[in-house]
């Protein structure tokens, strides 16, 4: 009973977190949460190069005090102190020892500086990799969501009976302008065309017409000259008397 109860609240709880999850989300804290360890792992690499650089400084403190210390040896056995060389001789010994850890530690140090910009190098790979998985992902989320949208806008559409008014307006609108097209080619077909023409062509002579007389009257043309005066020619004199003078 109580492995079935365990059971119950597990998968309650997983159906809780799984509808409140959003991968979108998820995968942008997780961007978020990979650019924070870059600092992180930057500071550590800095405490690394630190222990290196101050090993670094003890070692050529270690080798600076052997040779002074060598050079004291010598100066005393010169001297004829065998009792002082000895001295500087043990203390010497104690700073080549002293080297030597220091120089096997200074080597470690620098293996891991090493290791750890491979580590770093390594993690920047990665990190830019799921980076740009993540951001990919994302997209296509939003890209999904908007495609959503469309298809319940479009859904929406049909379902609301759009498509058969559509097509039923197109029929009306079609039927409508067959008619006024009928009508027009009817009206045409009624005209005297001929007649028409006529007309026209008598009111373009009027026109002339009034136009020449507006030219005689402003003396921009003469005058016809009277039909009786262009048909007369010389005068007759047959069957007149001719007066001499």
């Amino acid at each position: 009973m109580w492995q079935r109860f365990k059971r119950a609240m597990r998968s309650f709880a997983g159906f809780f977190v799984s509808s409140i999850e959003d991968p979108e989300l998820i995968l942008e804290q997780n961007i978020r949460d990979l650019n924070d360890q870059v600092p992180k792992m930057n500071e550590s690499i800095a405490m690394v190069r630190a222990n290196v650089t101050l090993l670094e400084k003890e070692n050529m403190k270690y080798q600076q005090d052997v040779r002074e210390l060598t050079a004291k040896v010598k100066a005393a056995i010169q001297a004829g102190r065998d009792d002082l060389a000895g001295t500087y001789a043990t203390k010497l010994q104690g700073e080549k020892e002293a080297l030597a850890r220091n120089q096997q530690q200074l080597d470690i140090a620098k293996q891991a500086y090493e290791k750890a910009l491979n580590v770093k190098k390594a993690f920047m790979r990665e990190k830019d990799r799921k980076t740009q998985e993540a951001m990919n992902a994302v997209r296509d989320a939003r890209r999904a969501k908007w495609q959503a949208k469309v298809a319940d806008t479009m859904e929406s559409f049909t379902v609301a009976g759009v498509d058969s008014t559509h097509d039923e307006m197109l029929r009306k609108v079609q039927e409508k302008t067959a008619i006024n097209e009928a009508r027009m080619q009817m009206a045409l077909e009624s005209v005297d065309h001929q007649a028409a023409a006529i007309e026209e062509e008598a009111e373009k002579i009027q026109g002339d017409e009034l136009v020449k007389q507006f030219k005689m009257e402003m003396g921009l043309m003469d005058s016809p000259a009277p039909v009786s005066d262009v048909g007369a020619g010389p005068e007759k004199t047959i069957g007149k008397k001719v007066e001499i003078k």
